[in-house]
């Protein structure tokens, strides 16, 4: 999809609801409005715009940067996206114990109107035009599945990638809990 639309407004469009979403939860929790059902629903919603926006984020890589450096920019992604996953639940834990259960939440939402900023700011460089006309939607996704069913080195790494993440997800979302039942710790440790 990413590659069939404009990719600043695409991650504008995503950006902007992905802040939408993260002020109405965070206002949710100020107002202790949240239930079980409603932690759910924004969890999935928050998951959902960030699995849409997170292959445009990588795709503009190549455009942020020369070629001889995209090697090194794309380690540097992957490693800042890595040491998120470590700090970011520190950080929330000790803004959690500090400034109490909104903070977080409000953080996040004031953080994502600079990303909106810099967007705006942005611009992709102009690129030759092909001619063609834009592939859709149905044809690409049919596309792609059959490129990956018959290369067996994709299709080799894309189940590794699925089993891994499927077991790893699970223990980041139940290391909390490690640290409660385990540590005897709690959000301000």
């Amino acid at each position: 999809m990413v590659d069939i639309v404009d990719k600043r407004r695409f991650l504008l469009v995503g950006e902007i609801c992905n802040t939408a979403i993260a002020c109405v939860f965070a206002a949710l929790v100020w107002f202790h409005l949240v239930t079980s059902a409603g932690l759910l629903l924004f969890s999935f919603l928050v998951a959902a715009a960030n699995a849409l926006t997170a292959p445009a984020w990588q795709a503009v890589v190549t455009l942020l940067v020369p070629k001889s450096d995209l090697p090194q920019a794309v380690a540097a992604n992957s490693v800042g996206i890595n040491a998120s996953r470590a700090v970011g639940p520190a950080l929330g834990g000790a803004l959690l114990g500090g400034f109490g259960a909104a903070a977080p939440f409000c953080i996040n939402a004031v953080s994502n109107i600079g990303v909106i900023g810099a967007l705006l700011w942005w611009r992709e460089p102009r690129q030759a035009d092909s001619g063609l006309p834009p592939e859709h939607l149905p044809s690409a996704i049919l596309t792609g599945l059959r490129h990956a069913r018959y290369n067996a080195p994709l299709t080799a790494t894309l189940i590794r990638a699925a089993g891994f993440f499927l077991f790893a997800s699970a223990y980041w979302a139940l290391l909390p809990l490690v640290a409660r039942s385990q540590i005897g710790g709690d959000a301000t440790l």
